[in-house]
């Protein structure tokens, strides 16, 4: 077995380590994900966590939920990063714990500012994020040679007053796009995606609560992806995986020279 990577803790600071979670089954941790939970005085932990996850902590570690919903704003970002550098300040081991990848949509670059503006240089251990987990659980690579040689990675959801992201990247033949939190956007991406020149043909994939006990996914084509979720209801947390596939372009090319 590799050895484990000693993080770079001093006694009088502490520790800290924003840990990926991965996105659902517990098997899918890391192996330094497990170590750090078992190195441990304090785990401040997501919703989306799998609770078992827990229990690789030692008996005295503490175990904190900080879990936002959309819409329910409980424990604020900034509360939160207050929170973890005052464990750390305590000369304690800190483990923030978020599922998927801390750097993918995960507020890592806010507890980043704070552990530095503290003295304190976090250490991140990367986890499998969900886009990953939802290609692989549909047998669909992220990358094509030949298909698909650009993979993007956006959100549905911005900050209010923010510019929506590029809705534009589909339109480029060879593109795979993975949209977090988008179920609730879909209709708007749609529409935005379809404007913007994407093919109405692009095939869709829905997963929803990838990797646990409750994933369920669908298929539809972009101009069906809002009327695909309607009619199946998948709960979030789900991914939107998109492709425009090279071989499509040129099907659509060639069906126009016929017509011709």
């Amino acid at each position: 077995m590799l050895p484990a990577a000693e993080p770079p803790a001093t006694e009088a600071r502490g520790h800290i380590a924003l840990v990926g979670a991965g996105p659902g089954a517990r098997d899918l941790l890391t192996l330094r994900a497990a170590q750090r939970l078992r190195e441990a005085d304090v785990i401040f932990y997501d919703r989306l966590v799998d609770p078992a996850l827990l229990h690789l902590a030692r008996t005295g570690a503490r175990r904190v939920y900080v879990g936002k919903e959309v819409g329910r704003n409980a424990w604020p970002q900034a509360h939160i990063d207050r929170l973890i550098v005052a464990e750390a300040r305590k000369g304690r081991r800190v483990v923030r714990l978020k599922s998927g990848d801390p750097s993918v949509f995960g507020r890592a670059a806010e507890e980043i500012a704070a552990a530095r503006a503290a003295g304190i240089e976090p250490e991140i251990v990367p986890g499998i994020t969900a886009a990953s987990a939802a290609a692989a659980a549909i047998r669909v690579p992220l990358t094509e040679r030949g298909e698909t040689d650009c993979f993007a990675v956006t959100t549905g959801l911005c900050r209010p007053g923010d510019p929506a992201p590029d809705r534009s990247l589909l339109a480029r033949p060879g593109t795979a796009l993975a949209i977090y939190m988008g179920i609730g956007k879909a209709a708007e991406i749609e529409a935005a995606m379809l404007a913007a020149g994407a093919p109405a043909e692009c095939p869709v994939d829905i997963v929803s609560c990838v990797s646990t006990g409750r994933e369920r996914h669908a298929s539809a084509t972009l101009a069906s992806l809002s009327e695909t979720l309607r009619r199946e209801a998948l709960p979030g947390p789900a991914i939107l995986f998109l492709r425009h596939p090279k071989s499509l372009s040129g099907r659509r090319a060639g069906g126009a020279s016929r017509a011709a």
